[in-house]
């Protein structure tokens, strides 16, 4: 039975694509068997033909070096650089749960480990009009828990406890915090790991710097963050 997590983050662009796509080479290169999967992806250019480039599946690819077809990657890609919600709006084609989760069952059925990437923060929309969907009911529906993606300087604290405590509000299971863009010499960063653990209780599980080709985590703590 493959086995999933799910990577939400404190907002929109803190790396949640850049860190999910490191996890993935990480963790293809230890099972040899990992996938990627994005419910909705907003913000994205046409090809000469004009047909929709999910640019985040084709990031995640080319990073994490992974043969999986793009086209299995997503199922809702969007040109509006907006909440899927809105940009389904524009567009049409809204999200529907039950393709999100037939288009996730197939991956479990080829690969071993899922990993699953939001769009934007936690209370992200997903669809408004049709249906009332937001990022957490994705979360549940799909059963997976959840690491929380921050960004490591000025500003972090409320976002990440604030993201944390909604979360646990919507009984979301919470595994871990990766801070991206850290600096090991900035106090300030230093201080904001070990205030974010403190008031959250959630574990900082990796920092990752600038332009990182790797993430720093040990095999044996990435392969216990997914679950059944």
């Amino acid at each position: 039975m493959s086995k999933s997590l799910f990577v939400t983050g404190t907002g929109t662009d803190i790396g949640k694509t850049y860190i999910t796509a490191l996890i993935i080479k990480k963790l293809n290169a230890v099972t040899g068997s990992a996938a990627y999967y994005k419910a909705a992806m907003s913000g994205n250019e046409r090809d000469a033909a004009g047909n929709l480039i999910p640019g985040d599946a084709v990031f995640v690819k080319n990073i994490a070096g992974i043969g999986q077809p793009l086209e299995d990657m997503c199922p809702y890609v969007y040109e509006n650089a907006y909440s899927p919600h809105l940009a389904s709006r524009i567009e049409g084609n809204p999200v529907v749960m039950d393709v999100v989760k037939k288009g996730y069952e197939k991956l479990c059925g080829s690969f071993d480990y899922i990993t699953a990437e939001g769009s934007g923060g936690i209370l992200c929309p997903i669809c408004f009009d049709e249906s009332r969907i937001m990022l957490e009911d994705v979360i549940k529906e799909l059963g997976m828990g959840c690491i929380i993606i921050a960004d490591a300087g000025l500003g972090t604290i409320n976002s990440v406890v604030l993201t944390v405590e909604y979360m646990r509000m919507k009984k979301i299971d919470i595994r871990g915090i990766i801070f991206n863009k850290w600096n090991p010499d900035d106090i300030m960063h230093k201080d904001n790991l070990r205030m974010c653990e403190y008031m959250t209780g959630v574990k900082v599980i990796a920092c990752v710097t600038e332009n990182a080709e790797a993430i720093d985590i040990d095999d044996n703590t990435l392969l216990a963050l997914y679950k059944d």
